[in-house]
Protein backbone atom coordinates (compact mmCIF):
# COMPACT_ATOMS: atom_id res chain seq x y z
CA UNK A 1 0.00 0.00 0.00
CA UNK A 2 1.48 3.35 -0.95
CA UNK A 3 0.72 6.48 0.84
CA UNK A 4 0.67 10.09 -0.92
CA UNK A 5 2.28 13.04 0.69
CA UNK A 6 0.64 16.63 -0.33
CA UNK A 7 2.91 20.23 -0.49
CA UNK A 8 -0.16 22.26 0.85
CA UNK A 9 3.01 25.67 0.87
CA UNK A 10 5.11 26.89 3.14
CA UNK A 11 5.89 23.98 5.88
CA UNK A 12 2.09 22.86 5.65
CA UNK A 13 2.23 19.14 4.37
CA UNK A 14 -0.36 16.57 4.00
CA UNK A 15 -0.38 12.70 4.35
CA UNK A 16 -2.83 9.91 3.07
CA UNK A 17 -1.96 6.91 4.82
CA UNK A 18 -4.35 4.03 4.13
CA UNK A 19 -7.70 5.68 5.25
CA UNK A 20 -5.97 8.26 7.36
CA UNK A 21 -5.87 11.92 6.94
CA UNK A 22 -3.09 13.71 8.54
CA UNK A 23 -2.51 17.54 8.43
CA UNK A 24 1.45 19.10 9.72
CA UNK A 25 1.34 22.32 11.28
CA UNK A 26 -1.66 23.67 9.74
CA UNK A 27 -1.25 27.34 8.19
CA UNK A 28 -3.56 28.76 5.53
CA UNK A 29 -5.10 31.59 6.33
CA UNK A 30 -2.54 34.52 5.95
CA UNK A 31 -0.13 31.84 4.18
CA UNK A 32 0.69 33.49 0.41
CA UNK A 33 2.06 30.54 -0.89
CA UNK A 34 -0.85 28.60 0.59
CA UNK A 35 -2.92 26.26 -2.23
CA UNK A 36 -6.40 26.04 -0.21
CA UNK A 37 -8.34 27.03 2.41
CA UNK A 38 -9.00 25.84 6.19
CA UNK A 39 -12.41 25.18 5.11
CA UNK A 40 -12.05 22.44 2.98
CA UNK A 41 -9.50 20.37 4.97
CA UNK A 42 -10.35 17.46 5.63
CA UNK A 43 -8.30 15.68 9.21
CA UNK A 44 -7.99 13.40 11.33
CA UNK A 45 -4.90 13.99 13.06
CA UNK A 46 -3.24 17.45 13.41
CA UNK A 47 0.55 17.16 13.99
CA UNK A 48 1.72 20.41 15.37
CA UNK A 49 5.75 20.29 15.31
CA UNK A 50 6.52 23.68 17.62
CA UNK A 51 4.60 26.88 18.62
CA UNK A 52 4.96 28.96 15.70
CA UNK A 53 1.85 30.92 14.08
CA UNK A 54 2.87 30.00 10.99
CA UNK A 55 2.27 26.48 11.60
CA UNK A 56 -0.13 27.12 14.26
CA UNK A 57 -2.25 29.38 13.01
CA UNK A 58 -5.27 27.42 11.69
CA UNK A 59 -4.55 24.50 14.25
CA UNK A 60 -7.58 25.98 16.29
CA UNK A 61 -10.60 26.22 13.49
CA UNK A 62 -9.16 23.43 12.05
CA UNK A 63 -9.28 20.76 14.89
CA UNK A 64 -12.22 22.15 15.87
CA UNK A 65 -14.53 21.77 12.11
CA UNK A 66 -13.15 17.84 12.27
CA UNK A 67 -12.83 16.68 15.71
CA UNK A 68 -9.08 15.97 14.59
CA UNK A 69 -6.69 14.48 17.40
CA UNK A 70 -3.86 16.89 18.06
CA UNK A 71 -0.36 15.19 17.96
CA UNK A 72 2.36 17.53 19.65
CA UNK A 73 4.95 17.66 22.18
CA UNK A 74 3.19 17.56 25.56
CA UNK A 75 3.23 21.58 26.23
CA UNK A 76 1.45 22.39 23.27
CA UNK A 77 -0.88 18.98 23.27
CA UNK A 78 -1.87 20.86 27.26
CA UNK A 79 -2.19 23.98 25.68
CA UNK A 80 -4.80 22.56 23.01
CA UNK A 81 -6.76 20.96 25.19
CA UNK A 82 -6.73 24.48 27.01
CA UNK A 83 -8.99 25.33 23.81
CA UNK A 84 -11.10 22.42 23.92
CA UNK A 85 -9.07 20.43 21.67
CA UNK A 86 -8.46 16.75 21.73
CA UNK A 87 -4.73 16.28 22.43
CA UNK A 88 -2.46 13.85 22.60
CA UNK A 89 1.66 14.81 23.59
CA UNK A 90 4.33 13.11 23.34
CA UNK A 91 8.32 13.85 23.64
CA UNK A 92 10.87 13.88 21.91
CA UNK A 93 12.88 10.64 21.90
CA UNK A 94 9.18 9.00 22.51
CA UNK A 95 6.77 6.91 20.06
CA UNK A 96 2.88 6.02 19.66
CA UNK A 97 1.20 3.84 18.00
CA UNK A 98 -1.56 4.98 16.06
CA UNK A 99 -4.30 3.90 13.48
CA UNK A 100 -1.87 5.62 10.66
CA UNK A 101 1.74 4.19 12.38
CA UNK A 102 4.24 4.52 14.92
CA UNK A 103 5.05 8.12 15.68
CA UNK A 104 8.37 9.21 17.27
CA UNK A 105 9.23 12.78 17.57
CA UNK A 106 12.13 13.67 16.86
CA UNK A 107 15.01 16.25 17.72
CA UNK A 108 14.58 19.70 15.79
CA UNK A 109 16.71 22.55 16.15
CA UNK A 110 14.39 25.83 16.61
CA UNK A 111 12.05 27.54 18.65
CA UNK A 112 8.44 26.78 20.31
CA UNK A 113 6.87 29.48 21.87
CA UNK A 114 2.96 30.31 21.31
CA UNK A 115 1.72 32.72 19.82
CA UNK A 116 0.02 33.95 23.04
CA UNK A 117 3.64 33.58 24.41
CA UNK A 118 2.89 30.17 26.69
CA UNK A 119 5.38 27.94 26.62
CA UNK A 120 5.80 26.21 23.26
CA UNK A 121 8.04 23.41 24.40
CA UNK A 122 10.93 21.58 21.90
CA UNK A 123 10.59 21.91 18.55
CA UNK A 124 10.20 18.44 16.86
CA UNK A 125 10.40 16.92 13.88
CA UNK A 126 8.34 13.60 12.75
CA UNK A 127 9.19 9.63 12.25
CA UNK A 128 6.35 8.20 10.46
CA UNK A 129 6.07 4.11 10.55
CA UNK A 130 3.26 3.36 8.13
CA UNK A 131 1.44 -0.18 8.77
CA UNK A 132 3.33 -1.43 5.89
CA UNK A 133 6.44 -0.33 7.05
CA UNK A 134 7.62 2.76 4.85
CA UNK A 135 9.36 5.34 6.97
CA UNK A 136 8.48 9.29 6.91
CA UNK A 137 10.60 11.68 8.43
CA UNK A 138 9.34 15.31 8.19
CA UNK A 139 11.94 17.54 9.86
CA UNK A 140 10.02 20.49 9.70
CA UNK A 141 11.34 23.54 11.30
CA UNK A 142 15.30 22.93 12.30
CA UNK A 143 18.89 23.56 11.40
CA UNK A 144 21.25 21.36 10.10
CA UNK A 145 22.47 18.30 13.05
CA UNK A 146 24.56 15.69 13.36
CA UNK A 147 21.81 12.79 14.47
CA UNK A 148 20.42 13.10 10.93
CA UNK A 149 22.27 10.25 10.44
CA UNK A 150 20.97 8.13 13.07
CA UNK A 151 17.27 8.92 11.66
CA UNK A 152 18.44 8.03 8.37
CA UNK A 153 20.02 4.48 9.75
CA UNK A 154 16.23 3.98 10.26
CA UNK A 155 15.79 3.44 6.40
CA UNK A 156 13.81 6.52 5.30
CA UNK A 157 11.62 6.26 1.98
CA UNK A 158 10.57 9.93 1.97
CA UNK A 159 12.12 13.40 4.18
CA UNK A 160 10.72 16.17 3.96
CA UNK A 161 13.46 18.89 4.20
CA UNK A 162 13.38 22.95 4.86
CA UNK A 163 15.73 24.95 2.86
CA UNK A 164 14.00 28.92 2.94
CA UNK A 165 17.55 29.57 5.15
CA UNK A 166 17.57 32.35 7.60
CA UNK A 167 14.74 30.34 9.77
CA UNK A 168 15.87 26.95 9.24
CA UNK A 169 18.39 24.95 7.25
CA UNK A 170 19.38 26.58 3.46
CA UNK A 171 19.88 24.90 0.81
CA UNK A 172 24.13 23.93 1.46
CA UNK A 173 22.67 22.47 4.72
CA UNK A 174 19.79 20.83 4.16
CA UNK A 175 21.77 18.90 1.23
CA UNK A 176 24.37 17.90 3.74
CA UNK A 177 21.63 16.61 5.15
CA UNK A 178 20.61 14.29 2.80
CA UNK A 179 23.82 13.17 2.93
CA UNK A 180 23.16 12.31 6.48
CA UNK A 181 19.85 10.97 6.31
CA UNK A 182 20.20 8.77 2.35
CA UNK A 183 16.35 9.13 1.86
CA UNK A 184 15.27 7.31 -1.14
CA UNK A 185 13.06 10.46 -1.87
CA UNK A 186 13.25 13.93 -0.97
CA UNK A 187 11.21 16.95 -0.85
CA UNK A 188 12.04 20.77 -0.90
CA UNK A 189 9.96 22.92 2.17
CA UNK A 190 9.42 26.18 4.02
CA UNK A 191 10.73 28.20 1.07
CA UNK A 192 9.82 31.19 -1.38
CA UNK A 193 7.02 32.08 1.03
CA UNK A 194 8.15 35.28 1.57
CA UNK A 195 11.59 37.06 0.23
CA UNK A 196 13.15 36.41 3.16
CA UNK A 197 13.46 33.00 2.41
CA UNK A 198 13.76 33.13 -1.10
CA UNK A 199 15.30 29.72 -2.87
CA UNK A 200 15.94 28.10 -6.46
CA UNK A 201 13.84 24.33 -5.02
CA UNK A 202 14.78 23.22 -9.03
CA UNK A 203 18.65 24.08 -8.05
CA UNK A 204 18.27 22.04 -5.38
CA UNK A 205 17.53 19.31 -6.85
CA UNK A 206 19.83 19.10 -9.25
CA UNK A 207 22.70 19.01 -6.51
CA UNK A 208 21.06 16.51 -4.43
CA UNK A 209 20.54 14.21 -7.48
CA UNK A 210 24.05 15.15 -8.75
CA UNK A 211 25.49 14.15 -5.22
CA UNK A 212 23.19 11.86 -3.48
CA UNK A 213 21.31 8.71 -4.49
CA UNK A 214 18.48 10.17 -3.10
CA UNK A 215 15.45 11.00 -5.67
CA UNK A 216 13.76 15.01 -5.24
CA UNK A 217 10.68 16.00 -6.41
CA UNK A 218 9.68 20.11 -6.39
CA UNK A 219 6.11 20.27 -6.27
CA UNK A 220 4.20 23.41 -6.43
CA UNK A 221 1.89 23.95 -3.80
CA UNK A 222 -1.54 21.85 -3.91
CA UNK A 223 0.92 19.28 -5.41
CA UNK A 224 0.92 15.59 -4.52
CA UNK A 225 3.42 12.95 -4.49
CA UNK A 226 2.81 9.09 -4.20
CA UNK A 227 4.82 6.78 -3.18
Amino acid sequence: MSFTFTWYGHGTQGYLIGKNKLVVDPFFTGNPAASSSVDVIEADFILVSHGHGDHVGDLEKLAKATGALVISNDEIARWSEGKGLKAHGQHIGGGYQYPFGYLKLTQAVHGSELPDGSNGGNPAGFLITTPEGQKIYAACDTGLFGDMKLIGEEGIDLAVLPIGDNYTMGPDDALRAVKLIQPKHVVPVHYSTWDLIQQDANAWAQRVEAETKAKAHVLKPGESLSL
